[in-house]
């Protein structure tokens, strides 16, 4: 295989990095910054479970992103992937918790006015969407799982000490769902705009495990994540532990299972075929942001308990960084292109 592809999925390989750096703070954060789940430990079960997301369930929002733009040369995706990736890795250094996918996105919309594109409104509108009703989705669940766990902790009167058991073993678990909707949700910001310009073959595995091409596109994006989360996460994990309101045990569970499972109503292909054949309205595969499912989560239950415990000021910086991503991102992506078309006369689009 041509060693090029390697050089130009560096880009993806770095998003990636940038994108465990990030988001292992969405999975874990409250957990350690509640002293209930060691780093080590939540950096081994992120890493575990990211990968089986990404090659197993991570398919669906990676569809979304090619409607948006579709990225049809090696180049091109190696700069999309970069500008994305500078964006989030400065935001991580000012241990801002940020969306991934809106620095995709934005890095996809400064690609297609760079190719003079047509970027697809309806697709972009059901992105922005999710935007906004993702935290809103993620805070209402948030609220509903709050006050229904204290409601039953009053009524069985739990002793403190198997309440503390049953909550360290309940935030090991939804750390683990959290992190295979992570992987299956945001494995399209990673290794999206590498599908369709991939030369990569399908891949057969001892015991039986077969991957195709694509699969074993997001199982190394999956990696690169995992290596994120294990070197790089704790300055964020500390932001979204402790920053933005202090939180007891069952309020950092309460926040982790929230955002997973909105993660997963977004990313889950067998769900949006069981609402198909009952005639249901279905939910968009979409890759949300698990940086804003947790601030969403954060802020319902603050918002539940009087709102005097948020970090308002940290919250608006927050928002700022939002609103701020996937501009900075378009920017970079089409300054980028123009450099590497004109400077290395390398083909960016077809």
């Amino acid at each position: 295989m041509d060693i090029s592809f390697f050089i130009f999925l560096s880009s993806g390989l770095f998003l990636g990095w940038s994108l465990g750096a990030s988001d292992a703070s969405n999975i874990f954060g409250t957990a350690v910054g509640t002293k209930m789940v060691k780093f080590r430990t939540a950096a081994i079960i992120s890493s575990i479970f990211i990968i089986l997301g990404a090659v197993y369930a991570g398919a669906g929002t990676s569809q979304t992103l090619g409607q948006l733009g579709s990225i049809n040369t090696l180049p091109g995706a190696f700069m999309s992937a970069l500008a994305a990736a500078l964006t989030i890795y400065w935001m991580v250094e000012l241990s801002m918790p940020i969306s991934t996918s809106q620095a995709i996105v934005g890095a996809i919309i400064g690609w297609n006015f760079f190719a003079a594109k047509p970027t697809d409104i309806t697709i972009l509108s059901k992105i922005v969407s999710t935007w906004v009703f993702c935290p809103i989705l993620s805070g209402i669940i948030a609220v509903i799982l709050y006050k229904g766990i204290n409601l039953y902790l009053h009524k069985t009167q739990l002793h403190i000490l198997r309440q503390d058991c049953y909550t360290r073993i309940g935030l090991i678990l939804a750390g683990a769902f959290g992190a295979y909707a992570l992987g299956a949700n945001n494995i399209a910001n990673v290794m999206g705009v590498f599908v369709t310009s991939s030369p990569l073959k399908s891949l057969d595995l001892p015991l039986g495990i077969s991957l195709n091409a694509t699969q074993v596109l997001f199982f190394i994006g999956g990696i690169a994540i995992s290596t994120g989360v294990a070197t790089y996460s704790q300055k964020v994990i500390n932001t979204v532990g402790n920053g933005v309101m202090k939180m007891s045990p069952l309020m950092a569970w309460v926040v982790v299972v929230s955002q997973a499972l909105v993660l997963f109503l977004f990313s889950s292909q067998n769900l949006q075929h069981f609402l198909l054949s009952h005639h249901l309205p279905t939910i968009p595969l979409v890759p949300v942001s698990s940086s804003q499912a947790v601030i969403g989560a954060v802020m319902g239950i603050g918002l539940a308990k009087g709102g005097r415990d948020l970090n308002w000021c940290l919250i608006g910086k927050i928002t700022i960084s939002w609103v701020a991503t996937p501009v900075i991102a378009a920017i970079v992506c089409y300054i980028s292109l123009f450099f590497i078309q004109n400077v290395f006369a390398l083909e960016v689009f077809k």
